[in-house]
């Protein structure tokens, strides 16, 4: 990677998701800082009573932005099926209750579908990257996803959240959870909005270039 022209924070209290996310960026000319490294082992996310990712990542990104005073970039995933409305969306994490664990998630999810037919059990993962600046407010903001419907029981290993439960429209007989790295650097929804945030990121870079060319003059 070439010399960094600007620190931005992860702000995601999950290491797989920053790992990941790191690794999707790892070629762009940023010094990648986590969030806990600057706030500490415990620091967590302030409460989050949004209703939609795009309003989640917006909070997580601005709340660490401001303890920080660098620029910071959340993620906020979500799987949103379409028997229930596009539940459970920004509550995923805290669909069985404000404490679940991905087993409890997957359960509740299970239960509430135990009644839909396989071809009405449609979902998908969705991705929000938003980037916040201390001098700007949120800079940009790019998503991606990946569809498939919802099996009536886990599958795959390897995956987390409800992973083990998108049976993968593109990746016919294989859920999220069961993608190889390199499948999920390519089709998954974060690598899908990594990719969409690439292009406007690298323009900010390249003005941020510019302008210290013409200080420096």
């Amino acid at each position: 990677m070439s010399e960094a022209l600007v620190t931005i924070v992860l702000a995601t209290t999950d290491e797989r998701k920053r790992s990941e996310l790191q690794r999707l960026l790892a070629d762009l000319p940023v010094a990648w800082l986590g969030v806990r490294e600057l706030l500490g082992a415990d620091y967590q996310h302030p409460l989050d009573g949004t209703s939609s990712l795009e309003d989640s990542a917006r909070a997580k990104a601005k709340a660490v932005c401001e303890a920080t005073g660098l620029l910071s970039l959340a993620d906020a995933s979500g799987l949103e099926v379409k028997a229930l409305g596009g539940k459970p969306g920004a509550r995923s994490e805290v669909f069985a209750h404000d404490r679940a664990t991905d087993a409890e998630n997957n359960a509740a999810l299970l239960a509430a579908l135990e009644e839909v037919s396989d071809e009405e059990r449609s979902a998908r993962f969705r991705a929000v990257l938003s980037l916040v600046s201390p001098w700007a407010g949120e800079l940009e903001c790019a998503q991606g996803e990946i569809s498939g419907r919802i099996a009536r029981s886990a599958q795959g290993g390897g995956g987390f959240g409800y992973g083990p439960l998108l049976l993968l429209d593109e990746l016919p007989g294989q859920t999220l959870s069961s993608m190889s790295d390199a499948e999920r650097d390519r089709l998954g929804h974060r690598a899908r909005a990594a990719g969409a945030l690439r292009p406007r990121l690298i323009r900010r870079l390249d003005a941020l270039l510019d302008d210290t060319e013409r200080i420096a003059g």
